[in-house]
């Protein structure tokens, strides 16, 4: 009997490990992992982030819409893990001082803009929110609204003004947060 309750146990075990990592990769093959880099001035702007698609769904709006990112609540920035983003040097991020170190990216969606925070809170699984006491930086940013929809998600950097602007685009929307060194 201890011996059918041992094997039992171990095949469960065994069943949870695969459904687990079947359920990792299709989170990983729908958002694959993305990373952007750029060197400008001294300055090394670098962003691990993932990839998600629209799909057909609506991707910003009000929850009555049944957006998937509705306004007003966190959003990590991308899917899976939090988007980080590593600076070499202390800088400007949107005209606000931020210190050189890692953070953890996010933003509360609006119609018209965002609002972007660093938090220095790495290592959480991204769809938890942070521990909000740990944000380093909140800014504003204008949101423009494109013609022609961006499928996957994308973070880009452009050589701007002495720094590095950084560009976000998903579904309909753009905006870009400007770097510069200090």
């Amino acid at each position: 009997m201890k011996k059918k309750i041992i094997i039992g146990v171990g095949a469960l075990v065994v069943l949870l490990g695969i459904g687990f990592a079947y359920l990792n990769y299709r989170n990983r093959t729908l958002s694959p992992s993305g990373k952007t880099e750029l060197t400008a001035n001294g300055l090394t702007v670098s962003i691990s982030y993932a990839r998600p698609s629209v799909r057909g769904r609506l991707i910003f709006g009000n929850e009555d819409q049944n957006a998937l990112q509705p306004y007003g609540k966190y959003w990590r920035l991308g899917a899976n893990e939090s988007t980080e983003i590593t600076l070499n040097k202390d800088i400007e991020f949107n005209g606000q001082a931020v210190k050189a170190g890692t953070y953890r990216m996010y933003a509360i969606p609006g119609p018209d803009s965002f609002d972007i925070a660093l938090n220095s809170e790495l290592g959480k699984w991204g769809a938890m929110e942070p521990d909000y006491g740990l944000d380093v930086l909140h800014t504003k940013v204008q949101v423009e609204h494109l013609s022609t929809p961006v499928e996957q998600y994308t973070i880009s950097m452009v050589e701007a003004d002495g720094g590095i602007n950084v560009v976000f685009e998903f579904s309909d929307v753009k905006f870009i947060v400007p770097i510069k060194p200090q």
